[in-house]
C-alpha cells in the first residue's frame, strides 16, 4: 500500500493511492462557491466524483460520457466516497465553498471504493492545508482521518483488502468507512452467495478495524 501526495501541479490536493494492483489518482479542487441549495446557510460542502479509466480493467470499458449518463455504480460510488469525507469536515468551518475530490481508476484490481476513499482523505486534508496557509480558513477544519477497507468471506475464511479474484468468488462482501477515530461512518455488507451469521459479520469488522488503524497510519505517514 502507498499514498503519494503532490501528482497533480494543478490541483489544490492531489494524491495517488495503490492497494496492491489498484491505483487510484485522487484529486481536490476549490471552488468559492457551493450548491444553489447551500447558498447563504454559511458553511461549506464536500463532494465527490469517482470514474475508471476503460483500461483499468481486463478488457475495454465504454466511457460513460459516451453514453451520456453516469451508471448506478458510479453514483453509489462517489456518493459513498463523499459521505465519508464529510462526516471529518467541520462544514461551518469551511466557510460558503466546495471542494469537489474527483477520484479516478487507473488500475482495477478489486477494492477500488475503499482505496478512493484513503487516498481522497489525503488529497483533502492537502486542500485545506493550503487554504490554511493562504488564511481561508483556521486551523481543525479537518477533525478526524477518515480511510476505508474491503472484507469478505473467500472458501469460509475472513479476508481482508480481497482483489479481484477473491472478491468475484466471497460469498459475503463487505466494506467498512471508519474514522481514524473508530467511529463508523459506513457499513455495506452483501451476502454474495450464501447468507452470513452477526458473528461473521463483528469478525469482519474486527478485521476492517484492524486494517483502518494500518491505514490510518500510512496517512499520518503520508503527510508527516
Amino acid at each position: 500500500m502507498s499514498l503519494e501526495r503532490g501528482i497533480s501541479r494543478h490541483a489544490e490536493g492531489s494524491c495517488l493511492v495503490r492497494f496492491g494492483a489498484t491505483e487510484v489518482l485522487c484529486m481536490a479542487s476549490l471552488e468559492d462557491r457551493v450548491p444553489n441549495w447551500l447558498r447563504g446557510q454559511g458553511r461549506g460542502w464536500v463532494t465527490a466524483e469517482y470514474g475508471m479509466l476503460p483500461r483499468a480493467t481486463h478488457e475495454r470499458m465504454r466511457r460513460e460520457a459516451s453514453s451520456g449518463k453516469q451508471g448506478g455504480r458510479t453514483l453509489e460510488i462517489q456518493r459513498l466516497i463523499g459521505r465519508g469525507l464529510r462526516a471529518v469536515v467541520d462544514l461551518e468551518a469551511l466557510g460558503e465553498r466546495q471542494i469537489t475530490v474527483d477520484c479516478d481508476v487507473l488500475s482495477a484490481d478489486g477494492g477500488t471504493r475503499t482505496a478512493a476513499i484513503t487516498g481522497a482523505w489525503v488529497a483533502l486534508r492537502d486542500c485545506l492545508s493550503w487554504m490554511e496557509r493562504r488564511s481561508m480558513i483556521g486551523p481543525n477544519v479537518m477533525k478526524d482521518h477518515v480511510a476505508a477497507v474491503s472484507c469478505g468471506i473467500h472458501d469460509g475464511t475472513a479476508v481482508l483488502d480481497l482483489d479481484y479474484a477473491e472478491d468475484s468468488q466471497a460469498g459475503t462482501d463487505a466494506n467498512f468507512v471508519i474514522t481514524g477515530s473508530g467511529a463508523l461512518c459506513e457499513v455495506q455488507a452483501t451476502a454474495e452467495g450464501a447468507t452470513f451469521s452477526e458473528e461473521e459479520l463483528l469478525e469482519l469488522l474486527k478485521l476492517a478495524r484492524h486494517g483502518v488503524r494500518k491505514l490510518v497510519d500510512l496517512q499520518k505517514m503520508a503527510i508527516g
